[in-house]
């Protein structure tokens, strides 16, 4: 069995010597590193129910191990029933020690626990070198528990790199465990 190693450790002793090897870099500074991870639910339902962005902002907060910040609406639209300023998700900004807690949390516990889980999309990256996913339902992190949880909600999941390419960002990730489809 292999020994618990922390996701910075991992990315200082194994990562940055790998991708210096497949990128030919001439400095351990030019290695893209993750810079942050933001966690957005959109919660539609707001709107009409108050009550939804206390129960869904202390679950996020469980999960990401902080307090999220609401996000509300720019402008107006009378189709979906929204005014400018009214509530319709929740955001997380996750840096330093959380991020790489979280991002251990996600590849290693989280999405194996996803139903019919092959790996996750190679394609979700913004050509900046930023990955985008999306989660389903919030039941499968650690710290929920079904029984407390009283309406499913999705998450997305964007992990921010200073990667130059699309191509050193999916190396990155691959290294640090990410689990791709083949």
């Amino acid at each position: 069995m292999q020994a618990y190693i922390p996701l910075k450790e991992k990315y200082e002793k194994d990562v940055v010597p790998a991708m210096i090897k497949e990128f030919g870099y001439k400095n351990r500074l030019e290695v893209p590193r993750v810079e942050k991870v933001v966690l957005n639910m959109g919660i539609g339902e707001a709107t009409r129910t108050a009550d939804l962005i206390d129960t869904h902002g202390k679950e996020l907060a469980e999960i990401a191990g902080q307090r999220p910040v609401v996000t509300r609406a720019r402008k107006s639209i009378s189709n979906f029933k929204i005014r400018q300023g009214m509530p319709v998700g929740l955001k997380v900004t996750l840096r330093g020690q959380k991020m790489y807690n979280f991002l251990y949390k996600l590849i290693s516990i989280a999405l194996p626990k996803l139903r019919d889980f092959r790996g996750v999309d190679q394609d979700s990256f913004d050509g900046r070198g930023n990955y985008a996913l999306g989660l389903p339902e919030q039941l499968v992190f650690p710290e929920m528990t079904p029984d407390k949880v009283k309406r499913l909600q999705g998450l997305d999941v964007i992990i921010v790199t200073n990667a130059k390419t699309d191509e050193e960002s999916r190396a990155l990730l691959k290294y640090l465990g990410m689990p791709f489809k083949r």
